[in-house]
């Protein structure tokens, strides 16, 4: 399933296997239904649902948070950050007297309401007992209806939220550095709130800390600020929760551009802003398409390797691995992925994560609109097969419940716990799917007039639906039917009306590895020294499950793949090396592992080594020594899966 004929055969196989299978009464005006007009009918039943999320203790029916104002101290030898949010509340509803918050693992120390004298005085909490998944629901009575609200707290250090890395672990070696990651519902872990997308908000923040220490938030972070110890910002703009971030450490700034640039470590500024010159034709790119960029400034932070995800895009302040510089660009899709995140995401946000694929499907299809325009459409074809392969794999292993792009309430225990191939790239393939159905001409005004209408709002599947049935059904008929829409939207698999994708690059590229599967011919060395890391991708993603220890060592000796520095590359030779027995390259795999906390890159390994008992001593013995430097959330997916292997049966396998 590699060449273009094998990848029209995956459509057909993904086709058969969706044939075998398949909130708030009184909203704020960020989420509120939009006023009715001819172009959009959006039903109440769907403005409900939006304002309903199951993994959120909180009650914006009753009352919301408009604006959070943040003192926070960071310490970093205790691990903590020690201060007070300040709320300024949004009585929804006149009976209400309660505010529930979202916390993780939190000491509440106070909890004050300003009176209507602008006094301050106590008020009654309860913190409940914590639930694994969901934290513990804190409980403030406010018998006045407070128009402001303080709590007092400090975070654990353990807190799934933040990441706080000994100076060993950084690049320079010399300061320590802390990174938050909110997605999905981790923000809870680092600051009490209404922690659901369905809660928009601005905010502010006063943040002291060490002099050595740079501190930027998801904010107007100020190229030219001066390194002190004592740092202000602000977001005029409403953001939900998952996007409030913070990082501190030995940061510095490169300009991009006017309105881009890049903060890392001294040593990876330049040659990441090298790798990422191409942000601003992106911005410019995007703003023809889909509008103009709306939060100002964008910057690019670029994390220690121990960050759990390739990106997060966190307004103004985009948080990405520094797995992704590699020297050629090729990999800086992640930039225009977390980029178009501007629009689809932080502009018009999912209100729960049983809609996530509003965010991720929609940056999807941008992304690749932005890499198809700076770097060719073969390039974009090239990402858009690798990623439908990976969608197959998963759709091979997954419960059918999760392949539908809106889920079912109850469907997701974790948030955490979501299909990325079906929210990412099934999100994306709908999405072009309607684009060759009705043509760009009419497909790109639509989806710009949808970033216009649902701007600063969170929005459900059911809002979306009722926007494109008024917006692109109604208006150009016979070209979708709804119960298209519907099968996309609500069914497993994908359906028989999905759009191929041809690589005629990968054609030459299967041809190659057949040659060597076939006669034991290597590549020649003219073809190989101008693939990309694509086409390298596709042909290890090609080969048979398992190879001979001597067909890995020709790999090996004509192309270096053991202890490679691309991490795309990495995570799929290692795993291969792991099922063939390939012990020569054990030593790279526990160096990669420790170093790399990206999940994406390290868990096939993993999940490779834990099934055999030589393997699972590995990964035990690698993961003990690399816990320190993973991000919490990556601890807990390793953690998950040498457990699983251990005791099957305590963990619910089959």
């Amino acid at each position: 399933m590699r060449s273009s004929i094998l990848t029209v055969c995956l459509v057909a196989a993904l086709t058969a296997a969706a044939g075998c299978s398949r909130d708030a009464a009184t909203p704020a005006a960020d989420t509120a239904k939009p006023a009715a007009t001819p172009e959009a009918k959006v039903s109440d039943t769907a403005v409900a649902a939006a304002n309903r999320d199951e993994h959120s203790y909180a009650q914006p029916d009753l009352v919301r948070i408009d604006d959070l104002a943040l003192q926070l101290a960071v310490d970093f030898a205790s691990k903590t950050l020690t201060g007070s949010a300040t709320y300024t509340l949004e009585w929804t509803d006149p009976k209400a007297t309660e505010l529930a918050l979202d916390t993780r693992d939190l000491k509440i120390e106070k909890v004050l309401g300003e009176r209507s004298d602008g006094k301050w005085s106590d008020l009654t909490f309860a913190l409940a007992t914590p639930d694994k998944t969901l934290g513990s629901k804190l409980t403030i009575q406010s018998p006045e209806r407070n128009k402001r609200i303080r709590v007092s707290y400090v975070t654990s250090p353990g807190a799934s939220g933040l990441q706080w890395l000994e100076p060993s672990m950084t690049q320079g070696k010399k300061t320590p550095f802390m990174f938050s990651q909110s997605q999905q519902i981790h923000a809870r872990s680092w600051v009490p709130l209404q922690d659901t997308p369905a809660v928009r908000f601005t905010y502010t923040a006063h943040i002291t800390g060490p002099k050595d220490a740079m501190v930027l938030m998801s904010a107007d972070n100020d190229p030219k600020a001066a390194r002190d110890g004592d740092y202000s910002f602000k977001m005029p703009q409403k953001i939900p929760s998952y996007l409030l971030a913070i990082a501190a450490g030995d940061l510095v700034f490169q300009p991009i551009s006017n309105r881009s640039g890049v903060w890392a470590e001294p040593a990876m500024a330049k040659k990441a802003a090298s790798e990422f010159a191409d942000t601003e034709k992106m911005m410019e790119t995007t703003e023809q398409l889909y509008g103009p960029y709306r939060w100002e400034r964008y910057d690019i932070l670029v994390l220690p390797p121990s960050f759990p995800y390739g990106g997060m895009e966190n307004p103004r302040l985009t948080f990405a691995t520094p797995t992704v510089i590699v020297g050629d660009k090729s990999l800086v899709s992640l930039v225009a992925h977390e980029l178009a995140h501007s629009w689809s995401g932080n502009l018009v946000t999912f209100s729960s994560s049983k809609d996530a694929w509003l965010n991720e499907g929609f940056t999807s299809y941008v992304e690749n609109r932005i890499v198809e325009a700076l770097y060719g459409k073969e390039r974009s074809d090239m990402e858009s097969v690798i990623g439908r392969n990976e969608l197959a794999a998963e759709f091979k292993t997954i419960d059918p419940k999760l392949q539908a792009l809106a889920l079912k309430p109850g469907t997701l225990k974790d948030p955490d716990e979501a299909s990325s191939a079906t929210v990412y790239t099934k999100g994306a393939w709908f999405l072009q799917f309607l684009e060759q159905r009705y043509g760009r001409d009419v497909f790109d005004p639509f989806l710009r007039g949808y970033f216009d209408h649902f701007a600063f709002q969170s929005i459900s599947t059911a809002q979306f639906v009722d926007y494109a049935k008024a917006n692109l059904l109604a208006k150009h008929p016979g070209k979708v039917s709804e119960a298209e829409l519907d099968e996309w939207i609500y069914g497993p698999g994908v359906p028989k009306s999905a759009p191929a994708t041809m690589s005629p690059r990968f054609d030459a590229v299967d041809a190659a590895r057949k040659a060597w599967i076939d006669a034991g011919t290597l590549p020649d060395k003219a073809l190989t020294a101008k693939w990309s890391t694509q086409e390298w991708v596709h042909f290890i993603e090609g080969m048979p499950s398992t190879l001979s220890v001597d067909q890995l060592k020709a790999l090996d000796g004509a192309y270096k793949f053991t202890g490679t520095p691309n991490g795309e590359i990495a995570q799929r030779w290692y795993p291969l090396a792991v099922r063939s027995g390939y012990h020569q390259a054990d030593e790279a795999i526990a160096a990669f592992l420790s170093t790399i906390g990206r999940r994406k890159l390290i868990m096939p390994t993993y999940g490779e080594l834990v099934k055999t008992p030589e393997g699972l001593k590995l990964a035990e013995d690698t993961f003990a020594k690399a816990r320190p430097g993973y991000h919490p959330i990556t601890t807990g997916s390793v953690e998950a899966v040498i457990a699983k292997a251990k005791n099957p049966a305590a963990t619910g396998a089959q």
